[in-house]
């Protein structure tokens, strides 16, 4: 079986949804997809071969997806090559160049291959530290992050140092008690880095498993930024020598560019392991998590597909790109 009929196959066992996940993604999806496709039938409209013409709104539509333009720029790449080995390459074949290309270009990120909500073995406490501009859904991931965890038979504690708002304690407070889970706390304008120490001093003591710090995240002084997340990461590794494990950027797929922007901010601020990009379902924007998957070489870790409790999935990208072409 070729790459692609593997990655297309159904017979994927290992790394496929269940029926249940690919719905609620192919609903997340949606508008993304309606809009794309929508515009690609108009670029196609009355040509039967891909030509110049073809490709020049192709790239205008991945543009215009947010898939971003140095990422359009290696498909359209990728594309042309085929087309030039293929002189008469029709236009009703063009989903599936497309398709294949964008899963080969994501490829070679050697990431996005999971489907389950999983930790390395070798490491308890896991220390899970989250970080992301208000407003882009960081505490619903928590919690929701929390949830999975829990449900896959992990102890999870929550740590709430993102001090500098109220409303960003409280919040994570009502996830706590709405997973079940316990959470270390102070009063706001309390020290970060006490909070993250408390957290896994605690967790210890309980013999969790997982343990996710909730960050403050205010981009208008990086500076101060750096400072503080590293005071943090010094903090917690005197109680757990390697945390925190995984640095989480949580973005916002609606914001299209704008997500593009954060993330570089916030990896020249500090070093992200992976990120997590939310609110696709409310957009026509999914193409931005193919672009920043691309872009920044960063694993894409998790997508929120919906308001749901369980619609915060792991991202797998052959099912998110078979998704997005189904």
């Amino acid at each position: 079986m070729s790459f692609f009929k593997r990655i297309f196959s159904s017979d994927k066992k290992d790394q496929s949804l269940t029926e249940q996940e690919k719905q609620v993604l192919d609903k997340g999806l949606e508008k993304s997809k309606t809009s794309f496709f929508t515009k690609l039938t108009k670029a196609v409209a009355g040509k039967a071969k891909v030509d110049d013409d073809v490709l020049d709104n192709l790239e205008e539509i991945l543009v215009s997806s947010d898939v971003g333009v140095d990422t359009t720029l290696k498909i359209i790449t990728r594309i042309e090559k085929r087309v030039a080995e293929d002189k008469y390459l029709g236009t009703e074949e063009l989903n599936r160049i497309l398709q294949e290309e964008i899963a080969g270009l994501l490829s070679e990120t050697n990431s996005g291959e999971a489907t389950d909500y999983v930790i390395p073995v070798q490491s308890k406490p896991y220390v899970l530290m989250v970080v992301g501009v208000n407003g882009v859904g960081k505490t619903t991931t928590i919690g929701k992050l929390a949830y999975q965890f829990k449900k896959a038979g992990h102890n999870v504690v929550l740590g709430a140092a993102d001090t500098f708002r109220a409303a960003a304690i409280d919040q994570l407070q009502i996830w706590a008690d709405r997973v079940g889970v316990p959470i270390v706390r102070q009063e706001m304008g309390s020290d970060p880095a006490s909070v993250a120490f408390d957290t896994l001093q605690s967790a210890v003591a309980q013999n969790a498993d997982v343990v996710i710090i909730d960050t403050a995240g205010r981009l208008h002084n990086k500076v101060n930024l750096m400072n503080e997340l590293s005071k943090v990461k010094r903090v917690m590794q005197k109680v757990v020598a390697d945390a925190p494990h995984d640095v989480l950027l949580v973005l916002d797929g609606s914001t299209g560019q704008n997500a593009f922007e954060q993330a570089k901010q916030f990896t020249a601020a500090t070093e992200v392991t992976s990120l997590a990009v939310t609110k696709l379902d409310g957009t026509a924007k999914g193409g931005v998590v193919i672009g920043i998957s691309d872009q920044f070489q960063i694993p894409v870790k998790y997508i929120g597909v919906g308001e749901g409790i369980e619609d915060l999935q792991v991202f797998n990208k052959f099912e998110f790109v078979d998704s997005f072409f189904k």
